[in-house]
């Protein structure tokens, strides 16, 4: 599922409403919005736009969470056991941004608004083993990573796998945050984008998007700042969120058969795989009576190449496989018809045995 970010407080209600219904019209169907920003004084003025803005989004099938944290509760007069303000001002679930005290996790997820609880996932701090040992209510808790303003404090990938795979191993839904390359707002006075994950913030958004989904460990992708582009919503809205869709940088010279190969099939890596290359023959069974003639065919195979097995290929005819080390072309029986593009080389090594997966244009 795919989801944006609003801050009420930083643009008009017109402005929010208005991106909402942007998101909606591609498909999006998460609302994140932060409540940290709340203060005694502006409390009444806040929830008051936040309703207003929250039951445009509810109108337009959307779920909302809002970023809450003990002291929030404190602000707001909410008490542990009774969270219908927030379920008032339109809300579906809450994200703990800080901890509790694990009993008080349990006990809201259990709580009569029928609110969902969403933990903050990027700490090992064993906050989610003691939170499971009070006996939560799994169907209403999830998981949502952090987002990260100052350039170079976004999670490390070892990091960020080793939380949340507490989570998926517990059967828990989670999420992440992109980040958009030209929205400018975020929750706080500064922002050099906000990733959850260091290597993302200068990536494009889409491509952030399909490397978290590779991961196998996010189910949802929401983008952190506002307001990003109708073309990035756009291309968001365009990643394939059921299997990886590589983009290939085409060679100059490709043929229509080699293009047809490549974007007209599912594809899936071999079983008995090997560190040389990724292998698609399932494919070359449609093209044995088809002629590919050689093309291109470079004597030596670089990571990100894609091949095709051509006519002096014998049974091999037809294979496709993406290279992922340096290697000879022996005999020239590969042509290389494109390569991965460069942006989204990080991808290749997310495909398993037997992963399915496709091929698609790149546009740069």
């Amino acid at each position: 599922m795919l989801g944006i970010s609003i801050y009420p407080n930083k643009a008009t209600t017109e402005e929010n409403i208005s991106y909402l219904q942007l998101a909606a019209k591609y498909g999006f169907k998460r609302v994140f919005a932060s409540l940290l920003e709340v203060t005694p004084e502006n409390r009444d003025a806040v929830l008051k736009q936040f309703k207003e803005i929250f039951t445009v989004a509810n109108d337009l099938k959307m779920q909302v969470t809002l970023d809450v944290n003990p002291r929030l509760f404190g602000i707001l007069g909410v008490d542990y056991h009774n969270l219908n303000l927030f379920k008032e001002i339109g809300a579906s679930a809450i994200r703990l941004d800080a901890n509790f005290d694990g009993l008080t996790e349990s006990l809201m997820s259990y709580e009569d608004s029928d609110l969902n609880i969403e933990l903050n996932l990027s700490s090992d701090a064993g906050n989610i083993e003691n939170i499971m040992s009070y006996v939560p209510n799994k169907k209403r808790l999830s998981g949502c990573h952090n987002f990260y303003p100052q350039r170079f404090t976004g999670l490390d990938l070892d990091f960020f796998t080793k939380c949340t795979e507490k989570y998926k191993k517990l059967g828990l839904k989670t999420a992440a945050f992109v980040t958009s390359q030209v929205a400018t707002t975020g929750p706080h006075p500064f922002n050099d984008g906000l990733p959850t994950l260091e290597m993302h913030r200068d990536l494009p958004i889409e491509v952030q998007a399909k490397h978290l989904l590779a991961t196998g460990l996010i189910d949802d992708v929401l983008i952190s700042n506002q307001f990003a582009s109708e073309d990035e919503l756009k291309k968001l809205s365009q990643v394939n969120q059921d299997q990886l869709s590589l983009a290939v940088d085409f060679s100059s010279n490709v043929t229509q058969i080699e293009k047809d190969i490549l974007l007209n099939y599912q594809h899936f890596n071999r079983g008995d795989i090997n560190s040389y290359s990724i292998r698609s023959t399932f494919v070359k069974l449609k093209y044995k009576g088809e002629s590919i003639p050689a093309n291109n065919t470079i004597e030596e195979l670089n990571p990100g190449d894609i091949t095709i097995g051509n006519d002096s290929f014998g049974q091999y005819k037809g294979e496709v496989n993406i290279v992922k080390q340096q290697m000879p072309n022996v005999g020239q029986h590969k042509n290389v018809v494109g390569h991965v593009a460069d942006v989204e080389q990080i991808l290749i090594p997310y495909i398993k045995p037997w992963m399915k997966f496709r091929f698609e244009t790149f546009n740069s």
